[in-house]
């Protein structure tokens, strides 16, 4: 993970907008026994993750006023959030069963298969004051895509653990929502000036760039994979549009109190 303001350029060697980067290694071999308990195995995360989860929120916030006057964030603030955002997403990836490993409870973890890359840059001060109406779009896709993969979770679990492994067009689709919900984060907590892109997956590196850093650098999603992304879009869509908003009978039966306030209801990580 990259940090530091002499760390590298913001942009590619093609002079292109640089976005935040995701590594994972190519779909392998699972434990049947890590799949079954995964979610149960990560409470201990979770919980940790909660706590990070307010730090990270108060330090944006002075990160904000910061970048404010300063044009960037101050290294101490941007160290710690990126360090947070490298831990969010290895226990994000082992939830969407595409590793195995399971993540470390520290914020160092150079062996761990599942890295990021975010590059310190400076900030356009009209961006950073209205960051939260700018992130609105991106932030619903996100919402659309976690609520649609979580639909389906139970199935892709019961794939992982019979085959002993995700199929490579589950996987590229579901790094893919991993790789956007972690650039939306970069983007709110002004890790990078560039807006979450690439949904669908990146172009191939030419022949002379050399082997590729991992499965997901490029991420490259075949049509099976670009189909999965967008029923997760529909889905989530289906699912919010669907959701019970109104009671029939007031006696909260169909999950909502006696005011037609939908009750929330336990969801899969």
């Amino acid at each position: 993970m990259a940090t530091g303001w002499d760390s590298r350029p913001v942009t590619d060697p093609a002079g292109a907008e640089w976005l935040p980067a995701l590594d994972i290694p190519a779909p392998g071999r699972q434990r049947r026994w890590t799949v079954l308990l995964r979610w149960l195995l990560l409470l201990p995360q979770y919980i940790v993750l909660f706590v990070l989860t307010i730090a990270a929120f108060f330090t944006t916030v002075v990160g904000w006023f910061a970048a404010l006057f300063l044009g960037r964030l101050p290294a101490a603030i941007h160290d710690f959030l990126a360090s947070f955002l490298a831990y969010q997403t290895r226990v994000t990836a082992s939830s969407l069963l595409l590793v195995d490993r399971y993540p470390p409870f520290s914020f160092d973890a150079p062996d761990h298969p599942v890295q990021i890359e975010v590059r310190a840059t400076s900030l356009n001060r009209l961006a950073v004051l209205f960051r939260l109406i700018l992130m609105i779009p991106a932030a619903v896709i996100v919402n659309l895509l976690q609520a649609g993969w979580m639909a389906l979770a139970w199935i892709f679990w019961l794939i992982t653990l019979v085959l002993g492994r995700m199929p490579e067009p589950l996987f590229a689709a579901t790094a893919a929502v991993a790789r956007y919900r972690m650039r939306l984060n970069a983007y709110v907590m002004m890790l990078t000036a560039a807006y979450p892109k690439a949904l669908f997956g990146d172009e191939p590196l030419p022949a002379a760039a050399g082997p590729a850093p991992s499965a997901t650098r490029p991420l490259l999603l075949d049509t099976a994979s670009k189909v999965l992304v967008v029923v997760f879009l529909v889905l989530g869509l289906a699912a919010h549009v669907l959701s019970p908003i109104t009671t029939t009978d007031g006696d909260g039966s169909d999950g909502t109190d006696d005011i037609g306030i939908s009750r929330p209801r336990p969801a899969t990580p």
